[in-house]
């Protein structure tokens, strides 16, 4: 069903919940400087061996702050425990915030230089000058006990060098296709359980490698009584409805014997409440797992993802229950998986993750970990130097906002683009996507226009970050209905099954095999830099150039309902051709110019 542009229901979207409205956006940033924060703060951000580290802490104008100090040790120990170091912080710049109505002051700490593979732990406080209170960052315990743990791995771990070339192709399981010979079984709504399994992504490899891709993002696979498996009840096994063991041992085989690696969705923030330990915790006051959870009042009133029963949260700041975790990460890299994808990042500590990051690379080396941070550039690059990156949420939304609703000027979007590609390391990867099992469909945000979602896949497959399609998008996959509904959102709308065959959109299909061998062919699109050549708002018309030193590829959108032509650099070898639709290059008084068609683009090389 096609829907237009002005439908309420489509300017609302999910990406950044509560941090969408501006009341929740201005009461987070006031709350950033009350109390005694550190926010991960630092320089560098992931510190390299043999070099100092400066921490920044900042304390509110509220109460008396006369000294702060960083408890620390290197050896990966409690920093709470007797052989912590201690250092001194020195104050610094004070700070008017009109948010806050108020002053706040900055603190500053060197560590000095460390040598590889050292494992910094540390809890940093402020102490009152009127109460002698030691407050600490960031959760305003007063104890070190009770403190936040803060920790960073200091060693040359560079993602692996194959993230850079990774063309990732999402593949929500139940939903992706149930195996030769097999048809998609009509459940009652869309929570029932459509029949994809492991071995239909095994007889689709071919087909998956023909797009280009080299990477599969594979969605939960373990035991659980719902289609998307994210609250498992076993971390050791594969949900029989999507297949076996060995139908997952014959899918890794296969994929690495095409070049292509896999990577799972790991969950650490929570499982099922059917999960053996949680109703063992549940039943039994001295259940050896009673402390694998948070409680608010045993037996019922406990931490849970989102305020949803039925999905506890683990408490990762616990040994035995941070180890179990840590295991199954290093059982499944064993059974040959080549990463993660890791739900709900967020959710654990940056503690906890320096832990997976290091327990992961021990198994593999090679191994590839980047999170779902649905959060800000702030707090997403604070993970630099803890996981090698995050889904670049921000960029998918300039991308929904640009091309599918046309609520983002050009200007504006090439100016968040240039401030994007500036504000976080060299180094920290970004797989960038048009929309995932959480959101509603691109083609749909787009009114069903393939015309946008062919320009949006442009400017994603020719930008840094290696890019996901999130399976059915190539072959025109979307959706009945919108996800918000009343008050509340139906995930499952964007969750239906991908179309085959005579249903899939062929001109779709050709469309992205064709970017998805232009990717893998040009060095620059992956790892050129980026110059602005042309941006008309009015006109719609958008140009940059994607370079290195042994080539220059030409990239030109016309974002707008009218055709138009573009004039484009002199410079242009008298070989160059437009690589995705054979568009003719016409050349007047020597001057190169392409006329594009409504939300058309070019590739000229």
């Amino acid at each position: 069903m096609a829907v237009s542009r002005g439908d309420p229901q489509l300017m609302i979207d999910n990406i950044f919940g509560t941090l969408i409205e501006s009341g929740d956006r201005l009461a987070r940033e006031t709350e950033r400087l009350n109390g005694v924060k550190h926010l991960y703060r630092r320089s560098p951000l992931d510190p390299l061996p043999g070099r100092p580290l400066l921490l920044a802490l900042t304390t509110d104008g509220i109460c008396p702050y006369d000294s702060a100090r960083c408890f620390y040790t290197l050896d990966g120990s409690d920093p709470a425990g007797p052989s912590a170091c201690i250092g001194q912080f020195k104050p610094g710049e004070v700070i008017w915030s009109e948010l806050a109505w108020g002053y706040a002051r900055y603190w500053t700490l060197y560590i000095p230089p460390q040598p590889p593979r050292t494992l910094l732990r540390y809890r940093l406080a402020a102490h009152r000058a009127d109460t002698g209170m030691w407050v600490f960052a960031d959760n305003q315990a007063g104890s070190l006990a009770a403190a936040q743990d803060f920790a960073l791995w200091i060693d040359d771990d560079p993602a692996p060098a194959w993230s850079r070339e990774a063309l990732i192709y999402h593949v929500f399981l139940d939903r992706f296709y149930p195996g030769d010979g097999k048809a998609w079984k009509q459940p009652q709504d869309l929570r029932g359980f459509y029949g994809g399994t492991i071995r239909g992504v095994c007889d689709k490899l071919d087909y998956i490698q023909s797009l280009g891709f080299n990477t599969i993002w594979l969605s939960p696979f373990f035991p659980t009584d719902s289609h998307h498996g994210y609250n498992a009840t076993d971390t050791y096994s594969v949900e029989p409805r999507l297949g076996s063991r060995a139908d997952l041992l014959e899918l890794i085989a296969a994929a690495h014997a095409r070049g292509i690696r896999l990577i799972m969705d790991f969950v650490a923030n929570h499982w099922a409440k059917e999960h053996p330990t949680f109703l063992d915790a549940q039943r039994n006051p001295d259940s050896p797992y009673h402390d694998w959870y948070i409680w608010q009042h045993w037996p019922d009133a406990y931490a849970c993802y989102f305020q949803t029963k039925s999905l506890p949260q683990l408490n990762l700041e616990h040994g035995p229950v941070r180890e179990y975790m840590l295991d199954v990460a290093r059982y499944w890299l064993r059974q040959g998986l080549d990463g993660y994808r890791l739900d709900y990042a967020y959710g654990p500590s940056h503690g906890f993750w320096v832990d997976f990051r290091i327990a992961c690379r021990e198994v593999n080396p090679e191994c590839w970990i980047f999170g779902e941070v649905v959060h800000t550039a702030e707090v997403q690059r604070s993970y630099a130097g803890i996981m090698d990156g995050t889904l670049d949420f921000l960029l998918a939304r300039a991308l929904r906002e640009t091309f599918a609703l046309q609520n983002m000027r050009l200007s504006e979007f090439e100016a968040f683009l240039a401030n994007h590609e500036s504000y976080f390391p060299a180094g920290f990867t970004q797989p960038a996507f048009l929309d995932n099992h959480d959101m509603s469909r691109f083609l749909y945000m787009a009114g069903d226009n393939k015309e946008k979602l062919k320009l949006a896949a442009l400017i994603l497959y020719t930008l840094s970050g290696p890019p996901i399609i999130y399976n059915g998008t190539e072959s025109g996959t979307t959706q009945e209905r919108p996800m918000l509904q009343g008050d509340h959102y139906i995930f499952e709308e964007a969750r239906l099954p991908v179309r085959w065959d005579a249903d899939a959109d062929a001109e779709l299909l050709a469309y992205f095999r064709c970017l998805g061998g232009l990717r893998r062919v040009h060095p620059a699109l992956r790892d050129g830099t980026r110059r602005l050549v042309k941006l008309d708002d009015d006109t719609g018309i958008y140009a940059y150039l994607r370079e290195t030193a042994a080539e220059k590829l030409l990239v030109v959108v016309n974002n707008s309902s009218c055709s138009g032509t573009i004039e484009l650099p002199q410079d242009l070898p008298e070989t160059a051709r437009e690589q995705l639709s054979g568009l003719r290059i016409v050349r007047r008084s020597g001057i190169p110019s392409i006329t594009l068609p409504p939300f058309g683009g070019a590739l000229v090389s």
